[in-house]
């Protein structure tokens, strides 16, 4: 299997990953490897600010397209601070859950803020 590092540096253009257009921007290369089987390695070398919308737009939708021991398999990441990787896990599990059972989650959700 062919390996791809990607740095997240180059694909946000500077030291903040913070924008779901830049999450769904990474995204989408991360897919374009995936669907020619190859080994990602996220470089997050540089990028001092990290946040949950553009993980969610960047790996949580994996997700919805790629079972959890594919992307074990084949994505990796690189250069996290332990805050950043404890969000990157967070943003991981929660996405596993929600297209786990995407209707019954949203059902939750409405619920839980009274919005049914």
């Amino acid at each position: 299997m062919e390996r791809k590092i990607i740095n997240i540096f180059d694909v946000v253009g500077g030291k903040a990953a913070v924008s779901t257009e830049d999450g769904d921007r990474l995204f989408e290369t991360i897919i374009a490897f995936l669907e020619k089987d190859f080994e990602i390695v996220l470089d997050f070398a540089n990028i001092d600010t990290l946040i949950t919308p553009f993980l969610n737009a960047a790996i949580g939708q994996l997700y919805s397209k790629y079972d959890s021991p594919f992307l074990r398999e084949h994505l990796s990441v690189n250069n996290l601070t332990p805050e950043d990787r404890k969000r990157m896990v967070t943003t991981i599990e929660v996405a596993k859950e929600y297209f786990k059972d995407k209707d019954n989650f949203e059902k939750n959700i409405r619920e839980a803020f009274g919005d049914e």
